[in-house]
């Protein structure tokens, strides 16, 4: 009995040595998938932080257009307004008002 205790002793290291470095593969193996990921998420990262700012952007140009929109409404509602649109689309004039054509 006394000879087999020393191999199974042999086996065990044996064993255990395979199973670090099994552990190991595994564990490099995770730790390149790890990597590999990291970079894909920080390049996807910088690109949602571009769209990001192209979109802030886009949002400044809308509420500026709005703010524009609400003055044009606004011009639209006065009297010089309509008197403009009659004038150049309705060719209307003032009672007493004279016009000048150019001849051709």
């Amino acid at each position: 009995m006394a000879e087999r205790a020393p191999k199974r002793r042999q086996r065990r290291k044996r064993k255990s040595k395979g199973g670090v470095i099994a552990i190991s593969l595994v564990v490099m193996m995770l730790s390149a998938v790890i990597a590999f990921k990291s970079i894909e998420l920080r390049a996807k990262n910088e690109a949602y932080m571009l769209r990001e700012e192209s979109l802030n952007r886009q949002i400044e140009n809308e509420l500026e257009r709005k703010a524009e929109l609400e003055e044009y409404e606004k011009y639209v509602q006065t009297k010089k307004y309509v008197e403009e649109v009659a004038r150049e689309k309705l060719g209307l004039v003032y009672e007493n008002e004279i016009i000048f054509k150019p001849e051709k």
